[in-house]
């Protein structure tokens, strides 16, 4: 082919067989300029010859794909095969998947060319020599690091464990002595070489079994209301960002092993701007000047506090059982309304209920628990069951001197005793195109769906541009698939996924697309789905 038309690649699409392996062509890019080509390698499970102890339950064999994807991109990092391998987090991906013992990798290559000519030296290197010597030396047990590997495998299995484990000890998260939570910058996720590692109150330590490491010591936040005070800079919201992060499972090295949170946690926040669609906010809000509905609230350009206000309610329609909450991100007048205030602007004249006076009640009514970082607030000690302090990133029990402080009256009096059950919203199938949409994320921000964009920078949990990709082609498959039918709730939809996905891995979420993507959490395509501006609520149920 040296020297032929670009065109000429075409030809290459089908299956090939080389020594060991099979390599499939499933997209050719048109021209030097296009979105690259496309093809899967799969390792059959003889030659892969990876022991079946690695593989044979989801959680491992996700840890081994996981290993298994990092060790490919190693391998073609100067290559112009392209392997989508993440990053501190390991996610479920379609990049790499294991199938009863055998690998199959996902790649993509830009085909090389001179102008419209192709370059058939080169297209050669990558195929026939650099391919093949990546699929000897990082997908076959024989020539893998194997103490390496089992390490990785295990370290995952653990943290799955420990994650599973949370409910039965009344636990909503759980931080490791030695973890460190310090990253080196807020661009660079490795861990900081020279910070502090964590160590936990001995008022709240508490021991774990795992299947791997053993026993194991460290903090565990119990269910219920936990705030982390502290100076500025001390490392209040470094913790609280590692227990955002705790959903996940991280690289061995990370320093996060074995920080983790319960995976029906959510982080919350403030989020000017952003649409709000037929939203029950009326625990926070009484009413509006404008005359408004709040109990089926639109906007198109939500306030700090109505997003806020928004973004918890979503949170719990969507089933989480513990909100994530940073002042530095959150919505002043939402969070708090202290005596002077409350002496000076009257309650009828101030249709906004602070969320200090619905966290205990949101409890238990709900059973959602809340882990809030609050530096400029005493009254949310009112209604803390335990209080962390971080003291130059080291780590304290004050429950008992805060709740001393607490029994000295304020003046301050409650604004609401009950939070009211979630109106569960039914979505229109049609608010999602399913016509073949074009599907691109924007790295994390964003999601362009179609002929629209959805904004995600305020959904703090989104930690991998595959996930974004798997959120559009989740939502498009929901609606094609008729989970998404205009008769199921919101959380009756994400719960016929959630259990799809468990059922069928990757294939739930698309089993035809040839790009790189990976299985979104529940609570992030919730997040897409309620900042999409064509969306439409046709109906409540209880």
């Amino acid at each position: 082919m040296h020297g032929a038309s670009y065109g000429r690649y075409k030809s290459l699409s089908g299956r090939w067989s080389f020594d060991g392996f099979t390599l499939e062509v499933q997209r050719v890019q048109p021209d030097p300029y296009a979105p690259a080509s496309r093809c899967e390698v799969r390792v059959d499970p003889v030659v892969a010859g990876f022991p079946e102890r690695l593989w044979s339950t989801p959680v491992r064999a996700r840890g081994l794909a996981g290993y298994l994807v990092r060790a490919a991109y190693r391998r073609l990092r100067d290559s112009r095969l392209r392997v989508d391998a993440g990053r501190q987090q390991v996610l479920d991906r379609s990049a790499c998947q294991l199938v009863d013992g055998a690998v199959v990798l996902r790649l993509g290559i830009d085909l090389p060319g001179r102008g419209r000519t192709i370059d058939g030296r080169q297209a050669e290197r990558a195929l026939c020599d650099e391919l093949p010597g990546m699929v000897a030396a990082a997908l076959r047990w024989a020539t893998a690091d194997q103490q390496q590997l089992r390490e990785f495998v295990d370290s995952i299995e653990d943290t799955d464990a420990l994650r599973r484990m949370l409910p039965r000890l009344g636990l909503i998260a759980f931080v490791a002595d030695g973890a460190m939570l310090p990253r080196r910058s807020g661009v660079d996720e490795r861990p900081l070489p020279d910070g502090v590692p964590f160590a936990a109150p001995e008022s709240m330590r508490v021991e774990v079994e795992l299947p791997n490491r053993g026993l194991v010591r460290g903090m565990g936040v119990p269910e219920g209301i936990t705030l982390i005070v502290g100076g500025g800079f001390h490392g209040k919201s470094t913790l609280l960002r590692a227990l955002e992060f705790g959903v996940y499972d991280h690289v061995p090295g990370d320093g996060r092993e074995l920080v983790v949170c319960r995976e029906d946690t959510v982080k919350v926040r403030a989020e000017d701007g952003r649409r709000v669609h037929r939203v029950d906010v009326s625990p926070f809000v009484s009413h509006l000047p404008t005359g408004a509905e709040t109990a089926d609230f639109s906007t198109d350009n939500a306030s700090g506090s109505t997003s806020q206000a928004a973004a918890i309610v979503e949170a719990v329609e969507s089933g989480a059982k513990v909100l994530l909450v940073d002042e530095d991100t959150a919505a002043t007048n939402l969070m708090i309304r202290d005596a002077r205030m409350q002496a000076l602007v009257a309650k009828e004249s101030e249709p906004l209920t602070p969320f200090v006076d619905l966290i205990r009640p949101l409890h238990a009514a709900h059973g959602v628990s809340t882990v809030l970082v609050m530096g400029g607030s005493g009254d949310y000690m009112d209604v803390a069951d335990q209080v962390l302090m971080l003291d130059a990133y080291h780590a304290r029990d004050v429950t008992d001197r805060a709740k001393l402080l607490a029994a000295s009256p304020t003046g301050r009096r409650s604004e609401a005793e009950v939070f009211p059950p979630v109106r569960h919203r039914v979505v229109d199938p049609r608010s999602i195109p399913t016509e073949r949409p074009k599907i691109r994320a924007r790295g994390v921000d964003a999601l362009t769906l179609g002929e629209s964009t959805v904004e995600l920078r305020g959904v703090e949990q989104v930690v991998d541009p595959a996930q974004v990709t798997g959120i559009g082609l989740a939502l498009v498959n929901c609606a094609r698939r008729g989970l998404l039918d205009g008769h199921r709730t919101v959380a009756e939809v994400l719960d016929a996924f959630a259990a799809d996905v468990a059922k069928r891995g990757v294939a739930a979420v698309d089993e035809h697309y040839v790009g790189d993507f990976a299985v979104p959490r529940r609570f992030e395509l919730a997040a897409a789905l309620n900042r999409w501006r064509a969306l439409r609520v046709i109906g409540f149920r209880s």
